[in-house]
């Protein structure tokens, strides 16, 4: 071949080739607000579509899906969170621009030749969505007003000569941590459910009706005014005793003791006090005739204590005869006596 042969060959094949290349370069100038296929945005896909058609997809595909409220279900009670309290927000504009980046990497007719060969461009774009925490810490609140219950312990109050228990009971807590999770990540998902549940545990009093009857396994009693001692077990009357009480100016301390001591045929340590005469001072033996605590004694609070009385003595019973302890019958004492440990509560009104 001539050397002008040459020349001209290779001119027409360079001409071919601008024409080409202006062509390739004319295609993607005029794809440049189209997005690649492959493309997805938060799994909406948006391959082959104009910037224009990917924002109205967007905002009826994944858009629609955040405007659906937070449902929250928990112990009887549901709570819900609109989009609109949410304050849920989406900057789609951002979304298809960074999707046509995406699609615009590359020189023009690399570009060209993957959108003519059919290649694509496998992404999925996070979308920038926002909302406002404080909405789903007011939503927290709601639940924890709702649902939270404070455990209550057992108690046992004296008054008027008797008492009453109030019986432990469970508290609620819902478990905020993980809910608040929960709710951040769904609340920016389309595809996840917007229906929780949330999981509560239950708290435990401090004192419970299980103790609370074990350290009034037995208890006493004593109505001054009605001149009775009862006895209780497990919080349950078991049986009632007439006595006597101090008279006035000796009056049997009121309030809640314990009793301290018991005693079989107790010797009487004569108190120092005008009634005890010459005896004041002394230690008069049990079982004597001088001493006047008999048959048993189950003592509860600075001298005073529960006692039998002589038979002579048993007209005093059902009155404010004694000089501060509690009178009773021998065979009622000897009776109660076995009946209560040492640490019994007595409550004296």
């Amino acid at each position: 071949m001539s050397k002008r042969a040459v020349i001209i060959t290779v001119s027409a094949v360079l001409a071919v080739l601008i024409v080409a290349g202006g062509g390739l370069f004319v295609y993607d100038q005029g794809n440049k607000d189209q997005i690649a296929k492959g493309v997805q945005v938060g799994g909406v896909d948006v391959g082959g579509l104009s910037a224009t058609a990917a924002r109205a997809k967007i905002r009826h595909a994944y858009l629609g899906q955040l405007r659906r409220p937070v449902v929250i279900h928990s112990a009887g009670h549901t709570f819900r969170l609109s989009a609109r309290q949410a304050r849920i927000t989406a900057n789609v504009g951002a979304m298809v621009d960074e999707a046509v980046a995406r699609s615009r990497q590359g020189d023009p007719f690399t570009r060209a030749v993957r959108d003519l060969q059919g290649g694509t461009v496998n992404v999925n774009l996070t979308p920038q969505v926002t909302y406002s925490e404080a909405a789903v810490v007011g939503l927290l609140n709601r639940v924890k007003k709702s649902v939270n219950r404070p455990s209550q312990d057992a108690t046992v109050s004296f008054t008027a000569g008797t008492f009453t228990t109030v019986a432990a009971k469970d508290g609620l807590q819902v478990r905020l941590a993980p809910l608040h999770r929960r709710i951040d990540k769904v609340i920016v998902s389309p595809d996840a459910s917007r229906r929780l549940i949330a999981t509560t545990r239950r708290t435990v009093p401090k004192v419970t009706t299980a103790a609370i009857d074990k350290k009034y396994g037995t208890t006493l009693v004593v109505d001054r005014s009605n001149f009775t001692l009862k006895l209780y077990k497990n919080l349950k009357l078991l049986k009632t005793y007439s006595v006597a009480v101090g008279q006035q100016g000796l009056e049997t301390p009121a309030g809640l003791y314990n009793i301290q001591d018991k005693q079989i045929d107790p010797a009487w340590h004569v108190p120092l006090s005008a009634w005890t005469g010459k005896l004041a001072g002394q230690t008069i033996p049990g079982g004597t005739p001088q001493n006047p605590l008999k048959a048993r004694w189950l003592g509860i609070f600075d001298g005073a204590g529960i006692h039998g009385v002589d038979p002579s003595e048993y007209g005093s019973i059902g009155h404010a005869a004694s000089h501060g302890c509690v009178r009773m019958r021998i065979p009622d004492v000897i009776d109660l006596y076995d009946r209560v440990p040492v640490g019994a509560p007595i409550y004296i009104s």
